[in-house]
């Protein structure tokens, strides 16, 4: 399996410095990683350069959002499958792409699970995916692998802000039914700061607009 990790960053200095390590310390380390960065200014540069020797692929330049940046990111990728683990996500522990590699895994996504640090609670995705997934929630993207194939056709949509990886699965494995592996092994860490009413808002308005498009 030919893997490529994406990191994207805007002004997460510490998170950015947290993800880097747990990638760096995995103890297979035969992947490629890139870095997006939105052209930070709080010293996440400092941390690329400090680690460039680790880091297949770095840029810090604007862009036009988190989509735009995870595009970039595919665009810079050469791997078979791609994993988004963005700024402040990090590795559950140092032997997840170790055992990922050891599942000789061919279909299109493998879905493995993700710790939600808030609440201490693992995502719980349980086949066969249906809509009714994604009516009250989606697919972990950090912790899951897309074979890079899918992206030629369909590529996160940039007129969203919130909801672009929800449309993305819903568009693979919904409509086009892709080949999917659920794994019962935790592959990253997700602290989440919350949601404002204004986000939540957005993201529901989003939504609609992508079931009535």
């Amino acid at each position: 399996m030919k893997l490529s990790i994406i990191t994207i960053n805007f002004n997460n200095r510490e998170g950015l410095r947290k993800t880097i390590k747990s990638v760096v310390e995995q103890t297979w380390r035969k992947f490629e990683y890139i870095v997006i960065d939105g052209n930070s200014t709080d010293g996440s540069v400092d941390i690329l350069e400090d680690n460039s020797d680790d880091i297949s692929y770095w840029v810090s330049e604007p862009d036009k959002g988190i989509y735009h940046a995870m595009n970039k990111g595919i665009d810079a990728s050469h791997g078979d499958y791609l994993l988004f683990l963005n700024s402040g996500d990090y590795f559950y522990d140092n032997t997840v792409i170790q055992d990922i590699v050891n599942f000789n895994s061919c279909e299109d996504i493998i879905i493995g699970k993700l710790l939600f640090l808030n609440n201490n609670e693992f995502s719980n995705v349980i086949a066969p995916i249906t809509m009714l997934r994604f009516y009250g929630g989606s697919i972990p993207h950090p912790a899951t692998f897309i074979r890079r194939d899918l992206f030629k056709n369909n590529r996160f949509d940039e007129n969203y802000k919130i909801v672009s990886d929800w449309k993305f699965f819903i568009q693979v494995l919904i409509i086009e039914e892709c080949s999917y592996r659920i794994i019962d092994r935790c592959i990253s860490c997700f602290e989440s700061g919350g949601i404002s009413a204004e986000k939540h808002a957005l993201k529901e308005k989003e939504k609609q607009e992508v079931l009535t498009d």
